[in-house]
């Protein structure tokens, strides 16, 4: 057996493992790539190996950095199966053709006015392309082994982080793995606890957070003081989140606040209708939430959906305190660049990030306290107060990644630290290295691991 590195290494984004065994391929994620130019570049590229010769693709997870490839490697000729979670499969219809619109519609922009590189600008590819990929899914239930391709077997085990998500037990010449995907944390308020690891000869262990800690209370205290003071001022508080798991988190940790009179009653206008679809999905999953959290339902008490970018852009600038759940996490796509042109100059206004924001991107360069952003060509100017709340996102910190695998009934004879930016990686394979004395590396991109077929037993004796 054979693991090809096709992303997710050195990287967060781009998440694409290729096992290979006997003449037989299987993707295990099928995510774009995104952050800086050279990754993003990749994007617009074919993978190492023709598409026609993957037998099958497993998607963990319907977060674009894990599935958003998808429509491209349809594109680039692939026909065969999609695995995934019943819910899984549910998220990718709502955003993988909403990608395509996006990815469209950018495209007529830049061209309009002009600020592409590009002569056309062209989408990396179209809804229509994506509505022919959703057709190739097939769902599949947790826990239950199949065969993707001849004399490979897989399981898919929950991973905590949104309904559907998982992690991919593989079973292969007598040899085994687990790819764990991106895991929730086993403390999150909304999800279950990831499922643990069972015993395997390899683990591929994500590491986004592999070097900051968590703290739920503390990111709940901020989040409702960053509300009060920008209210005070007269602002908005623009809140970026993915519309599959991460903006669920935040309308949860709203309504805790507001709940516990904890932050001002503020209006609070959810920028696209794919969240609140999104939360349709988490009522018919309600199995995989905490108990008592009634499918999710309560989430939009109080919140305005908004039906259109006319709505939007009227919330905005109605020069009222107020608080923007944005759509991010689609390319770095045209409602978000919008939001920060006209909210990110203003000192009044903040601007929150819950979850990681990959090296080149918006949320990376704000948090980076550059005074200055470029968007669709413009140069923006930076006086927004900004706030990294990574408190609030739903994925596993490095105690909950050391913990989690820790539990493992056995160590693995190899981890490989994935899914994490080269310090993040390495600070976590330090820790597995010297805490848990594994043998650890952080593979690079296409790098190949061959894995060896077990030795046959040896005979002792003759039969009488």
């Amino acid at each position: 057996m054979q693991l090809r590195f096709l992303g997710g290494a050195g990287t967060v984004t781009g998440s694409k493992l290729m096992v290979e065994h006997a003449g037989r391929r299987v993707l295990l994620d099928c995510g774009l790539f995104q952050g800086l130019k050279r990754l993003r570049l990749l994007n617009r590229s074919a993978l190492s190996v023709p598409s026609r010769s993957i037998d099958a693709v497993v998607l963990t997870q319907a977060h674009l950095l894990h599935s958003g490839f998808l429509p491209r490697l349809v594109e680039l000729g692939y026909r065969g199966p999609v695995f995934a979670t019943a819910a899984t499969a549910e998220l990718c219809r709502l955003l993988l053709p909403a990608a395509g619109r996006l990815q469209e519609a950018e495209a007529r922009q830049a061209n309009l006015l002009g600020y592409s590189m590009h002569r056309p600008a062209l989408p990396l590819y179209t809804e229509e392309t994506a509505c022919r990929a959703t057709e190739l899914l097939q769902p599949c239930a947790f826990d239950e082994w199949f065969e993707p391709a001849a004399g490979l077997q897989l399981q898919l085990r929950p991973a905590g982080l949104a309904p559907g998500a998982a992690s991919v037990h593989l079973r292969c010449a007598g040899r085994s793995l687990l790819y764990s995907g991106a895991l929730g944390r086993a403390d999150d308020p909304l999800m279950r606890p990831p499922a643990p690891v069972p015993a395997v000869d390899r683990l591929l262990l994500e590491a986004t957070y592999g070097n900051r800690q968590h703290r739920l209370p503390d990111a709940m205290a901020r989040l409702g003081k960053l509300a009060a003071r920008t209210a005070a001022r007269g602002g908005l508080l623009l809140l970026p989140a993915h519309p599959a798991g991460p903006a669920q988190h935040l309308l949860q940790a709203l309504q805790r606040l507001k709940s516990a009179a904890r932050m001002p009653e503020l209006p609070i206008c959810l920028d696209s209708r794919l969240a609140a679809d999104a939360l349709a999905v988490y009522a018919r999953h309600a199995g995989e939430l905490r108990s008592g959290a009634d499918g999710g339902g309560h989430l939009l008490d109080g919140v305005t959906v908004a039906q259109g970018p006319e709505e939007v852009l009227h919330f905005v600038r109605q020069g009222a305190p107020g608080i923007l759940i944005a759509s991010e996490g689609m390319a770095q796509g045209r409602p978000l660049a919008q939001h920060l042109r006209l909210l990110a100059p203003d000192p009044r206004h903040a601007i929150a990030f819950t979850s990681y924001q990959p090296v080149g991107t918006h949320g990376a360069a704000l948090l980076a306290g550059e005074p200055r952003i470029k968007v669709q060509g413009d140069w923006v100017p930076v006086r927004a107060e900004v706030q990294a709340l990574d408190g609030l996102s739903g994925r596993a910190d490095r105690q909950g990644l050391l913990d989690w695998a820790g539990a493992m009934p056995r160590s693995p004879e190899h981890a490989y630290l994935m899914l994490g930016e080269p310090d993040a990686a390495d600070s976590l394979r330090q820790a597995l290295t010297e805490q848990r004395h594994w043998d650890c590396s952080v593979p690079e991109y296409l790098e190949l691991a061959n894995i060896r077929e077990p030795e046959p037993a040896e005979s002792h004796g003759m039969a009488g």
